[in-house]
């Protein structure tokens, strides 16, 4: 087993891209170009001959670098086609260690470490019939999608990602501070590639007066829809527009992808409006240490 460092540069990215697509554990946020769109830096970990790697997403603030969690890219981790051993996960950890010496970042669900913290993440199987799905919806999911039908609400296609993007920065931004401006200009870049790619769709709900109720940008892979970005407008809550286009987009896509991935979440309002869908809570890691020197090691705690 021979486990090497690569700067960016020396990254095969081929041969990266090659082994994210094969992984078992495989996201669409560990492909080098969604890397390179999202993150600051970013080295990585390769085991023998890229049958394994791990993405490490680096900054550097007072001459220190550090691991951290890009924007848009909820975890990254290890990824390989075959499972990995414990020591061969801890022996990742170590080398890391010794490159950086402070991390925050989310590992995905096949990378356990002892001592991490788990982060809901909630998953819809789609590769059944969709009555099989609205079978599992919650009674008050099945009542709110009856009271959408009231407003002639239309469920429409778009590939305008700037006026989602915009439209969820207006409404939402002051809940995520920590995104940047310079954070959503990046994802309105690596969007564009997306779509180029035909990995990205826009759906929106608008009502019968044409008015823009709700709208979501999804990410798309070989084997899941990612919700990545979405927005209720004022006017969309009192017409349950959110509760509309999710049952609208699983229609769409049953049978078709895999599963849909609602990407989280661990607060509670979030969390009960997915699990009226019937999604499964797959959960993703939070890996954190500090070995900063001292006074740096105690203003970081």
């Amino acid at each position: 087993m021979e486990i090497k460092y690569f700067t960016n540069k020396e990254i095969d990215k081929k041969k990266w891209d090659d082994c994210i697509a094969n992984a078992a554990n495989s996201l669409i946020y560990a492909y080098s170009f969604y890397l390179d769109a999202m993150a600051k830096n970013w080295d990585a970990m390769v085991l023998n001959d890229y049958e394994a790697v791990m993405p490490l997403t680096w900054n550097k603030k007072y001459g220190i670098r550090y691991l951290y969690q890009p924007p848009f890219t909820q975890q990254l981790g290890i990824f390989s086609k075959e499972p990995i051993a414990g020591k061969t996960e801890q022996a990742f950890l170590e080398i890391i260690k010794t490159r950086f010496q402070f991390a925050e970042i989310f590992i995905n669900i096949k990378n356990i470490y002892p001592k991490v913290k788990s982060i809901a993440n909630f998953m819809l199987a789609l590769n059944v019939p969709y009555q099989n799905i609205y079978s599992g919806y919650k009674n008050d999911l099945v009542k709110n999608i009856k009271h959408a039908e009231k407003f002639s609400l239309a469920y429409t296609t778009s590939e305008n990602y700037i006026e989602a993007i915009d439209i969820y920065i207006r409404e939402y931004a002051l809940r995520t501070p920590h995104v940047k401006e310079s954070d959503y200009k990046a994802f309105k870049k690596l969007c564009g590639i997306l779509l180029e790619k035909n990995r990205l769709l826009v759906r929106k709900v608008v009502s019968e007066k044409k008015e823009l109720l709700a709208i979501a940008i999804f990410l798309n892979d070989e084997r899941r829809l990612y919700n990545i970005l979405s927005t209720v407008l004022p006017a969309g809550r009192t017409t349950e527009a959110n509760h509309f286009l999710f049952d609208e987009l699983i229609k769409e896509f049953t049978g078709k992808i895999e599963l849909l991935d609602f990407e989280g979440s661990d607060i509670e309002g979030i969390a009960a409006f997915y699990k009226k869908f019937g999604a499964i809570n797959h959960p993703y890691y939070f890996l954190r240490y500090n070995n900063l020197p001292w006074p740096f090691k105690y203003l970081k705690q």
